[in-house]
């Protein structure tokens, strides 16, 4: 990955319909035609949901491999599709993914699919814009297959929860060549509240985004461990965790998180195996640098012995939980999931 890159961030602006942009942009933006969109779980949904309520309207294609889910996209406004190859006509294809081989599958292609993949079915010139949270190498992969293929590749990975996808709260991450970034703006402007453009390597996106999810990981473990401390000497650790967010740790991890761990509330928005999917790919970035990071070690662990537990439902705010568990304060509430 480059070390040079630029790191540039743009506030949530007005949502701009397509017809606007292109008048604001002498017409650059009709080139975004129809709108693909492929990873339609909690995340994606809302997202493509927020893409119709901007503008784009029956220009949204939605694929799902189950057709028992296209009755509710048309009804947010999109044309559901159990055909991938229906996308390969869009000049911009979103995929909000769970992991590397999901996106790997989609873009190269895979016989339970039956068709080819986006890199061959895409027309040059069209763009894949990424939004899953992949391994840094998927991402260079990707994008070295795109580009050969006269197609555009803009990693823009995500934070945030289904809910403040829903809000279009979302922080986006975004990195690739900048024409084709800027193509992708009116689109990334409509699905968050502010963008981060930090160079042309796709790659150096995933990176910090997985780094970021590796900062929260951990604040959410050590609120955990405090927590269940408290617990142990009979205090209420709703008073200490109003104290720490309201002078040293406001930031929103310690404060979201302090409070469902607090309230017992495990809702799943970011399930525990998909957050240890994110742990192992940062440990592996950090084995391939040599730049150890015990601490996401720690939290790996504790992923590993709440899955064993039963907790593979469970948002990884459970990790408060699994502290109790290893505390020895097992049943003293009643963990909530929904």
């Amino acid at each position: 990955m480059t070390s040079n890159a630029f790191i540039t961030a743009i506030d949530r602006p007005e949502v701009v319909t397509p017809k606007e942009q292109a008048n604001r942009s002498n017409g650059r933006s009709a080139q975004l035609g129809n709108i693909g969109f492929v990873g339609l779980g909690h995340m994606g949904t809302a997202m493509a949901a927020n893409l119709f309520a901007a503008g784009y309207g029956y220009g949204v294609t939605a694929y799902v491999r189950s057709p028992g889910k296209m009755k509710e996209l048309a009804a947010l406004g999109l044309k559901p599709t159990t055909r991938l190859a229906d996308l390969f006509g869009s000049s911009i294809v979103v995929s909000m993914l769970p992991d590397d081989n999901a996106v790997s599958e989609i873009v190269f292609g895979r016989s339970p699919l039956g068709v080819d993949g986006l890199a061959s079915g895409l027309e040059r010139g069209a763009i894949h814009l990424s939004m899953s949270t992949i391994s840094t190498s998927m991402a260079s992969l990707l994008a070295h297959e795109h580009a050969k293929r006269g197609q555009g590749y803009v990693a823009a990975p995500v934070f945030g929860n289904p809910d403040a996808a829903k809000a279009r709260e979302l922080f986006i991450v975004t990195a690739g060549d900048p024409a084709d970034v800027e193509r992708c703006r009116a689109l990334t402007d409509s699905l968050g509240q502010r963008t981060f453009m930090v160079g042309s390597d796709p790659a150096q996106a995933n990176l910090i985004k997985l780094l970021g999810n590796m900062l929260s990981a951990t604040a959410i473990e050590t609120l955990g461990e405090a927590v269940a401390l408290l617990l142990k000497r009979g205090i209420d650790p709703k008073p200490f965790v109003r104290i720490v967010t309201s002078t040293m740790f406001g930031g929103r991890a310690h404060r979201i998180y302090g409070d469902k761990i607090v309230s017992e509330s495990y809702a799943p928005g970011f399930v525990i195996p998909l957050a240890l999917k994110d742990v192992r790919l940062a440990l592996n970035e950090a084995d391939m640098a040599g730049a150890p990071m015990p601490s996401v070690r720690v939290v790996q662990d504790r992923m590993l012995a709440g899955i064993a537990h039963g907790h593979s439902g469970l948002d990884w705010s459970a990790l408060g939980l699994i502290a109790k568990e290893e505390a020895g304060l097992a049943g003293t509430g009643t963990p909530t999931a929904n």
